[in-house]
């Protein structure tokens, strides 16, 4: 039977239920100079990486810890979409099926409830008591350009007229005692937001919730449309609504169950130099950028608040496998409503952050239908961004194994007919391919790597023990079945 997590978005209570079916590796003692992030990294290439909490970090006396590798296995993941703790990952891409568009027809019936208590307001730091400098933020990476408290955050602004909150994934780099920069891509709703109140006021409220449930952080990073709360839209996911404070300051609603909540003001003529810091394409490829500075007037924290970091990086990284599967999904639901039949599965694979590398699985139905449906793939809303690279594979291949695509590719695919390529699609100045200066599309493949359709009854049988042979031999013998 599954446990429940709970309703709220109470980071705590998100760990006792981890701590139920799971586990959560305690590390002391690690400096938050690169250790934290080193050995964060180490675990996320462990075949089932553990979250990992860093308590009594070095060189710190304020207590607050760190969590890392929250959502990096199936059984969390599962647990923080409330869809389970007992799914591998095949069911928790169905088991997700369908639901985002089923949170997105219910999010309205969820208006967040306004509390004047709450455990976030345990500490309140104003005006020059903030001292981010004395926080244990980590340095995540050993040439990022600095420390990043918000990597696992969600930050909240509205628009002018105040009836429309957004709360998106950005980045956030401490640039002093009470000042950090946030990266916002001009097309995000943040940004829109910003531009609003920086043409009528001269400065926008803003303010970001650093530690919570690690459901407030996927939902903070999926595209949801403008007009939709993203704390209404966790309501949904959760089922009950969200309690939130009211902002002493901007008068934004907050998450009340928070660990640590920053809060203040941005002003367009206020910027510093940020970055690099290590995208999750693997690589420095974002650059060195100016950006805007937000004052942080506030800050509202549990008296041993946890941060959660979910730095990216070569993958696998923090939230790799995340994306992956809501990916998965998404890219699941759009496909088959395009009425293509014979859909069996579709995974899209870490190696290529969830976006680039995208294997579908088909039972073929005619000929022209696996370049048919990896063309489409490669095209939808839900896949198209930096997409590179389709692969198309018979229903006895297992899309989730790398392994199995890639010998399917180089067994199934004859490269001078079975490969179309794309040019000139949808790419990202993060690629790090893109030319700086220039536009940045992207050239795409679509690879046909299933057997011939002519020839599906006479080609070559797979030499391989049947499933109903490997059962019966590890009833017998279950020490070989390992982990």
């Amino acid at each position: 039977m599954s446990s429940s997590v709970g309703a709220t978005l109470d980071l705590r209570t998100w760990m006792d239920a981890v701590e139920r079916v799971d586990r959560i590796q305690v590390i002391e003692g690690a400096h938050w100079n690169l250790e934290v992030g080193a050995l964060s990294e180490a675990n996320y290439r462990n075949a089932q990486p553990a979250a990992l909490l860093f308590k009594d970090i070095r060189d710190d006396e304020t207590g607050i810890r760190v969590l890392s590798g929250s959502m990096s296995n199936a059984r969390r993941l599962g647990m923080t979409l409330r869809l389970g703790d007992d799914l591998d990952d095949h069911r928790l891409v169905q088991a997700l099926r369908g639901k985002p568009n089923a949170w997105l027809a219910d999010y309205s019936q969820f208006v967040p409830n306004t509390v004047t208590e709450a455990p976030v307001l345990e500490i309140i730091e104003r005006d020059d008591e903030v001292d981010l400098n004395a926080i244990p933020v980590p340095l995540w990476h050993e040439d990022d350009g600095g420390r990043y408290i918000g990597t696992g955050s969600a930050v909240f602004t509205k628009n002018l007229a105040g009836d429309v909150v957004n709360a998106g994934a950005y980045r956030i780099q401490v640039q002093g005692r009470n000042e950090v920069t946030i990266n916002i891509e001009a097309g995000k709703h943040g940004a829109m937001h910003l531009r609003e109140w920086f043409e009528k006021e001269g400065r926008a409220p803003i303010a970001a919730s650093l530690g919570h449930d690690p459901l407030l952080s996927m939902i903070a990073g999926t595209e949801i449309p403008r007009d939709v709360s993203e704390l209404e839209y966790a309501g949904a996911v959760l089922g009950a609504p969200v309690d939130v404070i009211k902002g002493e300051v901007t008068g934004l609603p907050l998450p009340a169950d928070s660990e640590f909540i920053i809060e203040g003001w941005m002003y367009p003529d206020r910027r510093a130099v940020e970055g690099p810091f290590g995208e999750w394409t693997g690589y420095y490829s974002g650059g060195v950028n100016t950006v805007p500075i937000m004052e942080v007037t506030r800050v509202y924290r549990r008296r041993d608040a946890i941060l959660l970091g979910m730095p990216p990086g070569k993958p696998p990284h923090d939230y790799s496998y995340m994306r992956s599967v809501m990916k998965s999904a998404m890219i699941l639901d759009a496909l088959v409503a395009t009425g293509l039949p014979g859909v069996e599965g579709v995974w899209a694979h870490e190696e290529g952050g969830g976006r680039q590398l995208i294997a579908v699985g088909i039972d073929q139905k005619y000929q022209g239908h696996a370049k048919q449906a990896g063309l489409l793939t490669s095209q939808l809303p839900a896949a198209a961004y930096m997409n590179k690279f389709v692969i198309v594979v018979d229903a006895d291949v297992d899309t989730r194994s790398l392994s199995e695509v890639v010998w399917a590719m180089c067994t199934r695919t004859d490269p001078g007919i079975d490969i179309e390529i794309s040019r000139r699609t949808w790419g990202s100045r993060v690629d790090p391919l893109a030319i700086e200066g220039e536009l940045p599309f992207n050239t795409r493949a679509v690879i046909d790597a299933c057997r011939p359709y002519e020839r599906l009854k006479d080609f070559s049988k797979v030499a391989e023990a049947s499933d109903e042979l490997i059962k019966a031999v590890l009833d017998k013998w279950p020490s070989v079945k390992g982990n």
